[in-house]
């Protein structure tokens, strides 16, 4: 989720093709006296994102507005290279990660079944002509996308690993309490430049710590169906 954002990535290819064949490229600011030519390829690419007219300014669910969503903190600038992230990146990503992090007073099981319910829920942060409107229905987490969980859910993902019997095989010491809600708050904590969204860190609140507490139950309660395979 965190690798180069994809429009970003786009319109820099496309200036710098632009400007190492010498092609001019039009500057859509208005009233903008900005020499174009000057600029390197991804100095133009934001140029052309940010100052011209491409995209409409939204106020997004999260907060802030489509600039806000669109600018990479230096976490996800640090994950923004080719392949996997060399020893020293790595380093630098795992300790922005833990410095960010905020660990709740305490940290309970929540309810399976709510659990099981965000989990296989992909609403919450959809912007355009069909905007989530979270004061209808709340964001969930989208699980299902990346990981096998539950034998009673035909379509699962396997871009990370299978959680199948996940407290059945850990328990629910404090030490295993503590790792999953690391985990699913900042999984950069442990797995640098992964592609597992920060639900819940100082770069965006998409799962608050009730609606992770509910995921962690369906993930770790001895009655969930997640640990009865």
């Amino acid at each position: 989720m965190f690798k180069k954002n994809a429009v970003a990535a786009g319109m820099a290819a496309f200036a710098s093709v632009a400007l190492t064949a010498g092609c001019a490229v039009a500057d859509g600011s208005k009233g903008s006296d900005v020499d174009i030519t000057a600029m390197s390829a991804d100095e133009l690419a934001e140029h052309l994102i940010f100052e011209t007219d491409s995209f409409r300014d939204q106020e997004m669910q999260e907060g802030g507005d489509w600039r806000d969503r669109m600018t990479q903190d230096d976490l996800q600038k640090a994950c923004s290279m080719k392949g996997d992230p060399d020893g020293e990146t790595a380093g630098q990503v795992v300790a922005m990660a833990r410095a960010s992090y905020e660990a709740p007073e305490s940290i309970e099981l929540g309810d399976w079944r709510k659990g099981a319910e965000l989990a296989d829920s992909g609403y919450g942060y959809r912007q355009g002509h069909r905007t989530d409107d979270h004061g209808q229905r709340e964001p969930g987490g989208n699980c299902y996308n990346c990981h096998v969980f539950d034998p009673r859910v035909s379509d699962q993902g396997t871009i990370g690993p299978s959680l199948q019997n996940y407290g059945a095989n850990r328990g629910t010491s404090e030490a295993v309490l503590r790792y999953v809600h690391e985990v699913i708050s900042n999984p950069h904590q442990y797995f640098p430049c992964t592609q597992m969204p920060r639900f819940n860190s100082d770069r965006h609140q998409l799962l608050s710590d009730e609606q992770i507490s509910h995921i962690m139950a369906y993930l770790l309660d001895p009655e969930s169906p997640v640990n009865n395979q």
